[in-house]
């Protein structure tokens, strides 16, 4: 057991690499793993996986963060291998921001294609397209012009020119992820994600003569999620993530500790208790129960920076919830397959 917990500590520590995010991003990323690559689209223990995060912050001052995420994910197996099997899935994204309501909306379609190398390695790539609208309203936005030096003019003019207020792009991702389990509680993921490879324009000015374009910054991320089986009860989760998108950085870590409440068929129960550090001098706890096929998933960000200091809040609230369903096989098409 020592020579486990020593090996699992240094697989982890590993990735504990400073690589240099803006987008969507979860505190929870596991959680959301359809944000996070699209080759893990079906990598989960069951066949059929629904899943809901929502995350808001900052709501105690002008700017703000609400974000939502739903999505869908199940395996399709091959009649003719049990090699190798697929993962389609979908999500749904919105996030909105600030006094002018900076909003992102877009619909994804994800596949992947696994292959077993052994009873105990999964090896997985994955793809992604989908569609994209980003936008804002200056309804409750106000402009240096529209103080005259002596009062604020609510009717004057902001004395900018935008051709439009929203725009439509092309969302496009790949990912690879490599798994390793020994069991259903001894595992470690480890894997990539790259987005916006397709480099969208997002320009609301649209200025004929001029050279510059303004392009949707890809996004690299990297992560490591690891359990490991203490006991017959007690379980050790890991997770890392590190993601940079241009000048944008951010590295997460985190751990729970997992106790299974009840073994008993058809009402097994599991407590999760851990907590997290986001490199913006973000702490988290976080407490998770599991009971049979669904999951819910809570935390709270507690903001350590200087900024935390001049508002009445320091951080919010993050939610997950899945709903996973596990079809029985029939013996001809039952697969032996202990990865998933």
């Amino acid at each position: 057991m020592k020579v486990r917990i020593l090996l699992f500590a240094i697989l982890f520590s590993l990735f504990l690499v400073k690589i240099s995010a803006q987008d969507i991003h979860y505190s929870q990323f596991y959680n959301a793993p359809l944000t996070l690559s699209p080759a893990l689209t079906g990598v989960f223990n069951g066949d059929q996986r629904i899943s809901v995060s929502l995350r808001d912050q900052w709501r105690s001052v002008p700017v703000p963060w609400f974000t939502a995420t739903v999505g869908y994910d199940q395996k399709v197996y091959f009649k003719d291998s049990d090699k190798s099997f697929l993962g389609i899935g979908g999500f749904i994204n919105y996030d909105r921001q600030g006094d002018s309501h900076l909003t992102l909306t877009n619909l994804n379609l994800s596949a992947s294609y696994n292959y077993l190398l052994n009873k105990n390695n999964v090896l997985t790539v994955g793809g992604l397209v989908g569609f994209a609208t980003r936008g804002f309203d200056t309804q409750e936005l106000t402009w240096d012009r529209q103080w005259n030096g002596i009062e604020f003019v609510e009717g004057a003019g902001s004395g900018e020119d935008f051709n439009m207020e929203r725009v439509a792009i092309l969302e496009t991702s790949l990912g690879l992820n490599y798994r390793w389990q020994a069991n259903s509680r001894t595992k470690v993921d480890v894997g990539v994600g790259a987005w916006h490879l397709a480099s969208p324009e997002v320009n609301y000015i649209d200025r004929p003569n001029s050279t510059a374009v303004a392009q949707l910054p890809r996004r690299y991320s990297a992560y490591v999620i690891g359990g490991l089986a203490l006991s017959d009860r007690l379980d050790l989760q890991l997770d890392g993530m590190a993601q940079f998108q241009n000048a944008y950085t951010e590295y997460l870590v985190g751990g729970y500790l997992n106790y299974a409440l009840s073994k008993q068929r058809g009402k097994t129960v599991d407590l999760r208790v851990g907590a997290g550090y986001r490199t913006s001098q973000s702490f988290y706890p976080k407490l998770a129960l599991r009971f049979n096929q669904a999951f819910v998933a809570f935390s709270y960000d507690i903001d350590l920076s200087e900024f935390s200091q001049h508002t009445s809040g320091r951080g919010g609230p993050e939610l997950h919830f899945q709903y996973t369903i596990t079809h029985v096989k029939p013996m001809g098409l039952f697969k032996v397959c202990p990865i998933f």
